[in-house]
Protein backbone atom coordinates (compact mmCIF):
# COMPACT_ATOMS: atom_id res chain seq x y z
CA UNK A 1 0.00 0.00 0.00
CA UNK A 2 1.22 3.23 -0.74
CA UNK A 3 1.29 6.14 2.09
CA UNK A 4 -2.27 7.45 1.63
CA UNK A 5 -3.88 3.88 0.89
CA UNK A 6 -4.26 2.53 4.38
CA UNK A 7 -5.34 6.03 5.87
CA UNK A 8 -7.87 5.69 2.45
CA UNK A 9 -8.58 2.52 3.42
CA UNK A 10 -9.57 2.48 7.31
CA UNK A 11 -11.61 6.09 6.52
CA UNK A 12 -13.67 4.18 4.15
CA UNK A 13 -14.02 1.47 6.63
CA UNK A 14 -15.05 2.96 9.65
CA UNK A 15 -17.13 5.80 7.20
CA UNK A 16 -20.10 4.71 8.75
CA UNK A 17 -19.29 4.21 12.53
CA UNK A 18 -17.91 7.61 12.76
CA UNK A 19 -21.04 9.09 11.74
CA UNK A 20 -22.80 7.90 14.79
CA UNK A 21 -21.71 8.43 18.32
CA UNK A 22 -23.56 5.27 19.22
CA UNK A 23 -22.02 3.15 16.90
CA UNK A 24 -18.73 4.15 18.03
CA UNK A 25 -19.93 3.34 21.82
CA UNK A 26 -20.81 -0.15 20.23
CA UNK A 27 -17.66 -0.92 18.71
CA UNK A 28 -16.20 0.19 21.88
CA UNK A 29 -18.49 -1.74 24.18
CA UNK A 30 -18.43 -4.84 22.20
CA UNK A 31 -14.96 -4.79 22.27
CA UNK A 32 -14.97 -4.90 25.99
CA UNK A 33 -17.23 -7.11 26.23
CA UNK A 34 -15.62 -9.54 23.90
CA UNK A 35 -12.48 -9.57 25.86
CA UNK A 36 -14.07 -9.71 28.83
CA UNK A 37 -16.41 -12.88 27.92
CA UNK A 38 -13.41 -14.94 26.66
CA UNK A 39 -10.93 -13.96 29.48
CA UNK A 40 -13.99 -15.32 31.49
CA UNK A 41 -14.29 -18.22 30.08
CA UNK A 42 -11.16 -19.33 30.40
CA UNK A 43 -11.06 -19.91 33.97
CA UNK A 44 -14.29 -21.33 34.02
CA UNK A 45 -13.15 -23.93 31.17
CA UNK A 46 -10.76 -24.58 33.91
CA UNK A 47 -13.27 -25.32 36.85
CA UNK A 48 -15.01 -27.35 34.65
CA UNK A 49 -11.81 -29.49 33.68
CA UNK A 50 -10.83 -29.66 37.29
CA UNK A 51 -14.56 -31.15 38.47
CA UNK A 52 -14.40 -33.78 35.93
CA UNK A 53 -11.00 -35.29 37.51
CA UNK A 54 -9.21 -35.35 34.27
CA UNK A 55 -6.01 -33.51 35.68
CA UNK A 56 -3.79 -34.62 32.62
CA UNK A 57 -6.09 -32.02 30.63
CA UNK A 58 -5.91 -29.28 32.92
CA UNK A 59 -2.29 -29.03 32.89
CA UNK A 60 -2.29 -29.22 29.10
CA UNK A 61 -4.82 -26.63 29.69
CA UNK A 62 -2.44 -24.51 31.05
CA UNK A 63 0.76 -25.13 29.91
CA UNK A 64 -0.24 -25.02 25.90
CA UNK A 65 -2.01 -21.42 26.36
CA UNK A 66 0.67 -20.37 29.11
CA UNK A 67 3.93 -21.23 26.38
CA UNK A 68 2.21 -20.34 23.26
CA UNK A 69 1.80 -17.15 24.70
CA UNK A 70 5.13 -16.31 25.97
CA UNK A 71 6.38 -17.52 22.39
CA UNK A 72 4.18 -15.18 20.77
CA UNK A 73 5.06 -12.36 23.18
CA UNK A 74 8.74 -13.11 21.97
CA UNK A 75 8.17 -13.33 18.11
CA UNK A 76 5.89 -9.67 18.37
CA UNK A 77 8.53 -8.21 20.47
CA UNK A 78 11.01 -9.29 17.55
CA UNK A 79 8.67 -8.25 14.58
CA UNK A 80 7.57 -4.78 16.87
CA UNK A 81 5.17 -3.64 13.90
CA UNK A 82 4.21 -0.55 14.70
CA UNK A 83 0.28 0.44 15.08
CA UNK A 84 -2.27 1.71 12.25
CA UNK A 85 -2.73 5.01 14.37
CA UNK A 86 1.47 5.04 14.96
CA UNK A 87 2.28 4.57 11.23
CA UNK A 88 -0.55 6.58 9.60
CA UNK A 89 -2.39 9.70 10.00
CA UNK A 90 -6.04 8.03 11.41
CA UNK A 91 -8.11 8.77 14.34
CA UNK A 92 -8.82 5.43 15.94
CA UNK A 93 -11.52 4.76 17.34
CA UNK A 94 -10.15 2.32 19.95
CA UNK A 95 -7.94 5.12 21.66
CA UNK A 96 -4.32 3.46 22.99
CA UNK A 97 -1.00 4.84 23.99
CA UNK A 98 0.93 1.08 22.94
CA UNK A 99 3.45 1.88 21.15
CA UNK A 100 4.36 -1.26 18.10
CA UNK A 101 3.69 -4.69 19.51
CA UNK A 102 1.11 -4.93 16.80
CA UNK A 103 2.17 -8.20 15.06
CA UNK A 104 0.04 -10.67 15.62
CA UNK A 105 -2.14 -9.39 17.78
CA UNK A 106 -2.03 -11.43 21.14
CA UNK A 107 -5.82 -10.43 22.23
CA UNK A 108 -7.18 -12.49 18.93
CA UNK A 109 -4.92 -14.82 20.11
CA UNK A 110 -5.62 -15.47 22.91
CA UNK A 111 -9.05 -15.17 22.31
CA UNK A 112 -8.61 -18.44 19.92
CA UNK A 113 -6.43 -20.42 21.96
CA UNK A 114 -9.46 -20.05 24.91
CA UNK A 115 -11.91 -21.04 22.11
CA UNK A 116 -10.25 -23.78 20.18
CA UNK A 117 -9.91 -25.18 24.27
CA UNK A 118 -13.54 -25.09 25.10
CA UNK A 119 -13.85 -26.35 21.24
CA UNK A 120 -12.05 -29.60 22.37
CA UNK A 121 -14.35 -29.28 25.44
CA UNK A 122 -17.62 -29.12 24.78
CA UNK A 123 -17.97 -28.23 20.75
CA UNK A 124 -20.73 -26.16 20.83
CA UNK A 125 -19.51 -23.29 23.17
CA UNK A 126 -16.15 -23.75 21.01
CA UNK A 127 -17.78 -22.76 17.89
CA UNK A 128 -19.81 -19.62 19.79
CA UNK A 129 -16.41 -18.55 21.23
CA UNK A 130 -14.88 -18.74 17.73
CA UNK A 131 -17.55 -16.35 16.32
CA UNK A 132 -16.84 -14.12 19.52
CA UNK A 133 -13.30 -14.04 18.65
CA UNK A 134 -13.80 -13.56 14.95
CA UNK A 135 -15.88 -10.53 16.05
CA UNK A 136 -13.08 -9.32 18.38
CA UNK A 137 -10.73 -9.75 15.47
CA UNK A 138 -13.17 -7.25 13.43
CA UNK A 139 -13.34 -4.60 16.19
CA UNK A 140 -9.54 -4.07 16.55
CA UNK A 141 -9.23 -3.70 12.82
CA UNK A 142 -12.31 -1.11 12.57
CA UNK A 143 -10.88 0.45 16.33
CA UNK A 144 -7.81 1.13 14.30
CA UNK A 145 -5.23 -0.77 16.98
CA UNK A 146 -4.32 -3.66 14.75
CA UNK A 147 -4.21 -4.33 10.80
CA UNK A 148 -6.00 -7.42 8.89
CA UNK A 149 -2.93 -9.23 9.07
CA UNK A 150 -1.78 -8.87 12.57
CA UNK A 151 -5.69 -10.23 13.63
CA UNK A 152 -5.27 -13.01 10.70
CA UNK A 153 -1.59 -13.96 12.18
CA UNK A 154 -3.42 -13.87 16.08
CA UNK A 155 -6.15 -15.92 14.87
CA UNK A 156 -3.98 -18.27 13.19
CA UNK A 157 -1.37 -18.63 16.01
CA UNK A 158 -4.26 -19.53 18.49
CA UNK A 159 -6.03 -21.67 16.24
CA UNK A 160 -2.49 -23.35 16.15
CA UNK A 161 -1.63 -23.79 19.78
CA UNK A 162 -5.48 -25.08 19.84
CA UNK A 163 -5.44 -27.80 17.86
CA UNK A 164 -1.51 -29.09 19.26
CA UNK A 165 -3.86 -28.72 22.70
CA UNK A 166 -6.84 -30.58 20.85
CA UNK A 167 -4.03 -33.43 19.83
CA UNK A 168 -2.75 -33.86 23.55
CA UNK A 169 -6.21 -33.82 25.06
CA UNK A 170 -7.25 -36.79 23.09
Amino acid sequence: MGRTDYQQFYEQMTGRIRESDAACFLLRAGGRAATGAMYAAYPVLLALICASGDLRRLAWNLVIPAVSFALLTVVRAQINRPRPYEAWPINPLIHKDTKGNSMPSRHVFSSAVIAMAWLAFWPPAGIFFLAVTAAAAVIRVLGGVHYPSDVAAGFAAGVAAGILLMTVCL
